[in-house]
């Protein structure tokens, strides 16, 4: 954070001028009895104070050009001279201290008498840009107050001191004001469950409402206890006011409903069930009742029942539309479906696409769904009913969509274009009848297809006029374009580029999108600058290249993080006075992105470590470390971390994404000692720690999926597409088959007498944890339940092939023999494809490149399977290797591993330079990757003139290199391999590297190394190789001054009369630019 606007406030210079005060002795009396106490403040040190009684001051009188002699005169009477430099220092000194130490900023304020503390908090609440003119010196408070406003340690001291004194000295309207400020501002971590103690009882009741609707807006930044206390606070406050003594009558009133607001699902039950008809009545009548009712996104489906049936008590219709409009979230869980007729059904369907903001229970809503359609489309076709159906339309089996006329999904398009949830087949073929009803493919056309523009062809696509793809980046669409393959948006970048003109496409393309702009381009582009970048995903191989090129556009002021980009030894150099703006700078960036280098990064930590004392103290600490709690060692976690300061680390700890195991084990430890066995949780408990219930044991996680089985399958679907432990998997598996309601089938299928096969809810419930079905379990699948839950199959990672095997067989039950299947059958497969062998596969149609994109997306082919999709996709569509354009290779994926040396070499360069990375992400044979590696040297010249930046793009295709070119390559360029290609390195070749390359090979690519090529290397390169894993060895490239430079750039890619120069810290510049790093 900037300390200018604090030395702005250094007001002590509107009155000094040179040298020491030398003015004569006044009478006290002529001096205003403010300014005289504000001197007074100044002999004592009490700058704060004096700074509050000057603003004051400038409030009510008019500050003149001699009120600056007097005051100095009046500090000289007092035998205190000043002179600027020694006044100036102990200010900024002073402010510095309290902007950086917020405790002691605490102190001072808790230290002011009431009028101070009135006009720092009138001065807080203001909205106007606040200037104090003195004489010619401009004080910006407005400045200074935003910038008060943006530390988040300013915040906390702020916070609390606005609970102790604010309800004492201003109006309590004014108090919840700046509480909302702070609150806002601090994303409503400082709600801890004791801070409610501090909450005031007797507000009045304007204050009150103000101050719950506060609460109300920060409920889902707030902890599952802090929501408890929070609630206990307010229904404190309104049984107060209720004055209701009979326990026969309830308090709730509609009005204190409308109070609770989201805090209405922590009523109990029995009380939900005393409210009286008339009460709940008034309530569902007012106005802003659905707007309520629409963000109870936590309600159970116990409590919404209770809801249902006190709302039915109150003479309001429930098949009524206007009642049903009242609803809100509740009509996911209604039941009244007897006698129910169509009209009712549909209006029931279009208020249930608000249900996916549930927190869980999406299996049983998706089952109500699945019935109200059926009731919806009762006596009436599907092409009648289309547009009336909402998002229950994604229930629909291929079939149905595929029975579905042009005409109808065109007229149903407003509707279909905005639902949420779709898979990717069902898009596949609702886009085919879509665009089927329209004769060419224009912006128009597509600007109208939302969430379905991923179903538009590949090579549709590529036959759009140029104009019209980028009149469609211009435009809202373009939030659709990071939906596409990789292969769709390559066929995008090539149209938009194939006149040359890169420079209008390059600045254009947005987001996801940008990552798949080649090097190549991205170099040439004459007219990218830094602040382009924004809003724009990057690879690193990008960044690492625009460091080069545009390092000269900014070096003068570097913020304290940017410390972390310079060589490893600057950063002993950072005094203990920077210590806190360096964190709290680095705090807010992604370490991960900013440092790609293990040894820099351990540097940093320990500095990092150094600036703490190797404790953290306090809330006020976490506050600065920001991001940087993702990196705390796992004996900081463990011991290093004070009570005060943990309830706010936990907090932060569960949005760090990839804790190391020791992490994890400490983590769990400390979780352990503070909150006992999982047996004597609490439902607040489990709620606040379900980020992470995957670091606990599977006794421990099975205590969990008995007392809170929903809170368990919450967290499970939550974590879908990830990998998560085995234990946890078995625990949500276990917690779903408890509480399944299923039973085995009456008419099985041959085998499967007897075994209770999944059912669409197990599945939906499940997620990732449908690996613990046994094999034949998924073979006894009913026909419904697998076309209902093939796509969800499919993207379950941890299925062994025995399991994929027979879903495969599944698959051949419904649809018949391969041959037969069309696009979508395949794409929905997912994984399942994996388990056909090489003659099913060669039955399949591959002649939309789509089709094969979607195959490629899975990487655990055999060089068979992988040779069999190639070859299909060749001879059904028609295409030769000569003929493949840039995004007929992205689509191939893992398919051109299996192409042979003189089908590689028919690439055609022009194509090949924009997908170099895409292709370096492969891992293909060694003598594929040495093919490839050739081609690499026609786009960047010979091995001994690639720079870092090429290498990293290269990616496994450097693994093709001889033994000669390795050699040959400069030891500064070894951590820029990717460690995927360390492992594709043949271990006679790997064991050519001198022992100085390897010892600058940098950790991950250390660990790369496998046993295999261990074994080939001398004791030296051992020796080596273990300084490198270790991280010891400090490369000169780190402790190169700035202006080292790589090795060059190759000439294939300099623009003629471009003098190319190098440096290190730009590419970090770049990296805090962008919104997501990728690759």
């Amino acid at each position: 954070m900037s300390q200018e606007p604090w030395r702005c406030s250094l007001w002590l210079f509107l009155f000094l001028n040179h040298g020491v005060a030398s003015y004569s002795v006044p009478d006290s009396q002529d001096l205003h009895p403010l300014l005289q106490k504000m001197a007074e403040e100044i002999i004592d040190g009490s700058y704060l104070n004096a700074l509050l009684d000057l603003i004051q001051f400038q409030s009510s009188q008019v500050w003149t050009s001699d009120l600056s002699h007097r005051v100095l005169a009046y500090l000289n009477s007092r035998n205190v001279a000043f002179t600027i430099p020694s006044l100036k220092a102990a200010m900024e000194n002073l402010l510095e201290q309290r902007l950086y130490q917020p405790q002691k900023l605490l102190e001072d304020l808790r230290g002011t008498d009431a009028q101070q503390f009135h006009t720092a908090m009138k001065y807080l609440l203001e909205d106007k840009k606040d200037r104090l003119e003195l004489d010619d010196i401009i004080i910006d408070l407005g400045e200074v107050r935003k910038q008060a406003l943006q530390s988040p340690g300013v915040n906390r001291s702020l916070f609390l001191i606005t609970l102790e004194r604010c309800f004492q000295v201003l109006n309590p309207l004014d108090c919840v004001e700046i509480l909302g400020r702070v609150l806002r501002g601090s994303s409503g971590r400082f709600l801890q469950p004791d801070i409610t103690e501090m909450l005031p009882r007797d507000l009045r009741e304007d204050a009150f409402k103000n101050l719950s609707a506060l609460f109300k807006d920060l409920y889902d930044q707030t902890s599952a206890h802090a929501q408890r206390a929070v609630y206990c606070w307010m229904t404190g406050v309104l049984k107060t006011s209720s004055n209701v003594t009979d326990d026969s009558f309830s308090w709730v009133s509609a009005e204190n409903l409308w109070i609770l607001g989201r805090y209405m699902v922590h009523l109990p039950f029995e009380e939900i069930m005393r409210i009286s008809p008339m009460e709940i009545g008034l309530f569902i009548s007012y106005d802003n009742a659905t707007k309520q009712l629409d963000t109870v996104y936590d309600v159970t489906p116990e409590l919404a029942q209770a809801f249902l049936e006190r709302i039915s008590s109150s003479n309001f219709d429930m098949r009524n539309t206007s009642t049903i409009h009242r609803l809100g979230l509740l009509v996911c869980f209604y039941d009244d479906l007897e006698l129910l007729d169509a009209a009712v059904a549909q209006v029931l369907l279009h208020q249930m696409i608000k249900c996916s903001h549930l927190r869980g229970f999406q299996a049983g809503v998706q089952k109500l769904k699945a019935e109200l359609l059926e009731i919806a489309t009762e006596n009436q076709t599907l092409n009648e009913t289309l547009g009336s159906l909402s998002d229950a339309v994604v229930g629909l089996t291929h079939s149905q969509l595929e029975s579905l006329s042009p005409e109808a999904v065109h007229s149903a398009i407003s509707t279909l274009n905005q639902v949420s949830g779709w898979a990717r087949s069902q898009v596949i073929i609702l886009s085919a009848k879509y665009l089927a009803h329209q004769k060419v493919l224009s912006f128009y056309n597509i600007s109208q297809m939302g969430v379905l523009l991923a179903g538009v062809g590949t090579q549709a696509f590529h036959t759009m006029d140029r104009r019209d793809l980028m009149q469609l980046l211009r435009s809202a669409t373009s939030l659709h374009v990071s939906d596409l393959s990789p292969a769709q948006q390559h066929a995008v970048l090539s149209k938009v580029m194939e006149a040359g003109d890169t420079a209008s496409g390059i600045v254009k393309i947005q987001g996801a999108f940008f990552k798949e702009v080649s090097l190549f381009d991205l170099w040439r582009e004459p007219g990218f600058n830094s602040t382009v970048l924004k809003e724009k995903e990057i690879r690193r191989s990008q960044v690492n290249c625009l460091a080069w090129k545009y390092w000269e556009v900014s070096r003068s002021s570097m913020p304290p993080f940017l410390l972390a980009a310079l060589p490893a030894r600057y950063l002993a150099s950072i005094p203990a006075s920077q210590c806190v703006p360096f964190l709290i700078s680095l705090g807010k960036s992604q370490l991960d992105s900013l440092v790609l280098d293990s040894h820099k990064k351990n540097s940093i930590l320990k500095k990092v470590q150094q600036c703490l004392s190797h404790t953290i103290a306090d809330e006020y600490t976490v506050d600065i470390l920001g991001n940087l709690l993702c990196h705390l060692p796992a004996a900081v976690i463990r011991r290093g971390l004070s009570p005060r300061a943990w309830a706010t680390a936990l907090r932060g700890l569960r949005d760090c994404l990839d804790l190391s195991p020791q992490q994890k084990a400490a983590l769990r430890l400390r979780l352990l000692e503070q909150h006992g066995l999982p047996q004597n949780w609490t439902a607040e408990t489990a709620k606040d720690l379900e980020s992470f219930l995957v670091i606990f044991s599977g006794d421990e996680l099975s205590s969990v999926a008995t007392k809170f089985p929903d809170i368990l399958q919450q967290t499970a679907s939550k974590m879908a597409g990830t990998l998560p432990p085995k234990e946890f998997l078995q625990a949500v598996f276990e917690s779903v088959r408890n509480s399944s309601a299923e039973k085995p089938s009456r008419d099985p299928s041959p085998g499967c007498h007897g075994i209770m096969a999944p059912s669409s809810n197990d599945i939906i419930k499940l997620a990732e944890a449908n690996a613990c079905w046994a094999p034949e379990d998924l073979l006894c699948l009913e026909e419904d339940t697998f076309l209902r839950s093939v796509e969800l199959l499919g993207a379950v990672r941890s299925f062994s092939l025995a399991q994929l095997r027979k879903l495969k067989e599944k698959a051949v039950q419904v649809w018949d023999m391969p041959s037969s299947w069309r696009e979508y059958h395949i794409v929905s497969l997912g994984r399942i494809a994996l388990a056909l062998n090489e003659s099913e596969l060669e039955q399949l149609d591959l002649s939309s490149i789509d089709t094969v994109a979607s195959l490629s997306q899975q990487t655990e082919w055999t060089p068979g399977q992988a040779k069999s999709i190639l070859q299909g996709f060749l001879e059904d569509s028609g295409y030769r290797v000569q003929d493949l354009k840039s995004f007929h290779l992205v689509g191939l994926g893992a398919a051109l591993c299996a192409m042979n040396i003189t089908e590689i070499s028919l690439i055609k360069i022009l194509e090949f330079r924009v997908v170099v990375a895409r292709i370096g992400t492969l891992l293909c044979s060694t003598q594929v990757l040495a093919e490839f590696k050739r081609k690499a040297e026609v786009v960047f010249g010979e091995p001994t003139e690639w720079s870092s930046f090429v290498l990293q793009e290269l990616g496994t295709i450097a693994a093709g290199l001889t033994k000669e070119e390795l050699r040959m390559l400069d030891k500064d360029l070894m951590p820029y391999f990717q460690p995927s290609a360390i492992k594709c390195l043949p271990d006679e070749i790997f064991k050519e590297l001198s022992a100085e390359q390897i010892a600058s090979l940098g950790p991950e690519n250390a660990a790369a190394v496998t046993p295999a090529q261990r074994r080939q290397l001398s004791m030296l390169q051992l020796q080596s190789l273990q300084r490198a894993i270790d991280g010891a060895k400090a490369r000169s490239w780190l402790d190169a001054p700035p202006s080292a430079s790589p090795a060059r750039t190759p000439s294939s890619l300099s623009p003629p009369g471009v003098w190319v120069s190098r440096g290190l810290g730009l590419g970090y510049l770049l990296l805090v630019l962008m919104p997501k790093l990728v690759w």
